[in-house]
């Protein structure tokens, strides 16, 4: 019985760490509603803060129209090599000023895990939902 117990517990841990790695992207869009006074992830347009299509995958400091609008911090950053993947962008998403001390973001990180599977989620989603 006991071992039926942890086998299901098992089953049931590894796949709620599945879905949770993998995220929601309709749900992620609605997380990222918080963002959307400063970021754009569904064109290329800039807002107070650099849009986000496409930002799986690029250096950090490097969106091409926000170049002369980064900070210090995000541009060395870059330098030293901060892609932003799914691993970067989930600490940053946590704690922008901790992964990036120095940067201007003002918003101070999402608390749950989940919502910030999601807005990864949706972020990577193209088309968006």
């Amino acid at each position: 019985m006991l071992r039926a117990v942890l086998s299901a517990s098992t089953l049931l841990l590894v796949t709620s760490l599945a879905a949770h790695a993998g995220g929601d992207p309709m749900l992620g869009k609605h997380v990222f509603n918080r963002c959307i006074a400063c970021h754009e992830a569904a064109s290329d347009r800039d807002k107070v803060g650099p849009h986000l299509m496409g930002v799986v995958g690029r250096t950090a400091g490097t969106a091409e129209s926000f170049l002369g609008h980064y900070s210090e911090a995000m541009k060395s950053a870059g330098a030293a090599g901060l892609v932003w993947d799914e691993a970067n962008l989930a600490e940053y998403l946590k704690a922008p000023r901790l992964k990036v001390p120095g940067n201007r973001m003002a918003f101070g990180g999402l608390g749950s895990d989940d919502d910030i599977a999601n807005v990864i989620a949706y972020l990577k989603a193209d088309p968006k939902p």
